[in-house]
């Protein structure tokens, strides 16, 4: 399955069954964290087998259900941090999907993680993991033409580019960025919102694992 295959198949899942995670998975999403870590200023960590997180009222409130694994997208504070941790956490987010994993973006709802937040760092948004009682359901999405400044004649990249943006998870899918087409080159701003850095880290990631062109 391609990546825009997998960016399609891909929907939050907030209630989960007990299977447990397979220890060769475990190790799958272990090592692709690293190497996230090594190529960012963040300190993610991945929780498993731990239900106390997703068992508070907040969480409830957010309709968790089930969640015993979860990744804990942490950072050294900072005006990119934001941005970086929804870069890096889609990226791991699709592997899950990859490897027939469920997950759910949560920045509010869920109470004290496990993970270690050391001096100078800070918890950036949450994922929840495991396997999905459900597979979810697709979110609806804006016309292309409303978050892009190229409305005819777009180049084959970018229009695939602007379908895998489209299917980014945003926070409460209020999709506020806008990617720019000028000279060849690609740029995206985040609109003004809740969590808008973290989510146009994850459109960014998006449109540069389906095209292979960098987003500035």
């Amino acid at each position: 399955m391609d990546i825009l295959e997998i960016m399609k198949a891909r929907h939050s899942v907030r209630q989960y069954s007990v299977k447990k995670i397979e220890r060769e998975k475990k190790e799958m999403l272990a090592a692709l964290i690293n190497e996230c870590n090594k190529d960012s200023d963040l300190n993610i960590q991945i929780i498993f087998d731990e239900p106390k997180c997703f068992d508070s009222k907040m969480a409830h409130y957010g309709k968790f259900s089930g969640v015993e694994n979860y990744i804990a997208l942490v950072g050294k504070k900072g005006a990119g941090l934001e941005e970086q941790a929804g870069y890096y956490g889609e990226k791991i987010v699709l592997k899950a999907q990859e490897l027939g994993l469920n997950t759910c973006w949560a920045a509010m709802t869920h109470g004290k993680s496990a993970a270690k937040i050391e001096k100078g760092e800070k918890l950036a948004c949450m994922i929840a993991l495991g396997y999905g009682i459900t597979q979810g359901t697709a979110h609806k999405t804006k016309r292309r033409e409303q978050l892009c400044n190229v409305s005819s004649d777009m180049p084959d990249w970018f229009s695939k580019g602007m379908e895998a943006a489209l299917l980014a998870p945003t926070a409460m899918n209020q999709q506020k960025f806008y990617i720019t087409l000028e000279n060849g080159e690609v740029s995206a701003k985040a609109g003004k919102g809740f969590y808008v850095n973290l989510d146009l880290g994850i459109v960014k990631y998006h449109f540069e694992a389906v095209t292979g062109r960098k987003v500035k």
